[in-house]
């Protein structure tokens, strides 16, 4: 499932790729995946210029001439891939949006995911992406600002996955971060130490801007249909059961954490 660093991977290379570009056909094939009749989706989109595109979180935002936005969501896991002509289409896909130029990208979800059309004056309103917090690679989510974060009962592991706290995290990179700083994911927010609080903020910006240099997850695809650069050879203890510890051997385990599991060096993380 792609997370921040795929996502602003995505962001960088569809803003460089398709400003300016007015779509001109929309395919569908899975309409589940809308927010309302497809009729009504493709009349709003046709003939409709991109003049930006960010992120919120796991969220992908283009904007639309028009004070309107087509908003993707990979959900459990999608391909978002560009082509020049129709001669390179992928083979798969359940949405294709052509420009007037002949190119165009589609999208292949594996499991949910969710494409939807919005007027900018209701984005404030639009209940799936409004209270989306600031991610970690943001400018304005500096060290007070995390600090102010942490307080309360909540399990610090489920804290940093909440998306109305921080955006853009999921189950992938939090293992590592967790690791690094030594810290169990079960600890409650309101136990950690003033340099506890920085180690983990100032590990979650390095694994993450390392995660974005190498190209994001090496089973994720980025734009162009490039698998990214940071593989299992650099996790350290994530999805890694039953290996030794790298820093003090321990086998790593499994556990739940909630609805997910975390993988943790029980000497180098005691709850």
């Amino acid at each position: 499932m792609a997370e921040l660093p795929e996502i602003m991977i995505l962001i960088r290379q569809i803003s460089n790729e398709l400003k300016d570009k007015k779509f001109e056909f929309v395919e569908i094939t899975q309409e589940k995946s809308l927010n309302m009749e497809k009729e009504d989706f493709v009349e709003n989109i046709l003939s409709k210029k991109i003049t930006g595109a960010y992120n919120k979180g796991k969220w992908i935002f283009l904007e639309l001439s028009g004070n309107s936005n087509l908003l993707l969501n990979l959900g459990m896991g999608a391909d978002i891939l560009f082509y020049n002509t129709r001669e390179y289409l992928p083979e798969k896909y359940q949405y294709r949006f052509q420009f007037n130029d002949q190119s165009g990208f589609t999208c292949r979800f594996w499991w949910f995911g969710h494409v939807e059309f919005v007027p900018t004056q209701e984005l404030n309103e639009h209940k799936p992406t409004r209270d989306i917090a600031l991610s970690p690679l943001d400018p304005n989510f500096t060290n007070e600002y995390f600090t102010k974060l942490i307080k309360g009962r909540s399990q610090i592991k489920n804290l940093i996955l909440n998306q109305e706290k921080i955006g853009g995290i999921g189950n992938v990179y939090i293992q590592d971060i967790l690791f690094k700083a030594k810290i169990h994911p079960q600890r409650l927010a309101n136990t950690l130490k003033p340099g506890e609080i920085n180690d983990i903020y100032k590990i979650m910006g390095e694994n993450l801007k390392n995660a974005l240099d190498k190209g994001g997850l090496a089973y994720e695809m980025d734009f162009y249909g490039i698998k990214g650069g940071y593989t299992t050879e650099d996790f350290l203890v994530a999805y890694k059961e039953g290996e030794p510890c790298p820093v003090c051997c321990t086998i790593i385990e499994k556990i739940k954490t909630g609805s997910t599991s975390s993988y943790i060096c029980p000497q180098c993380q005691q709850l």
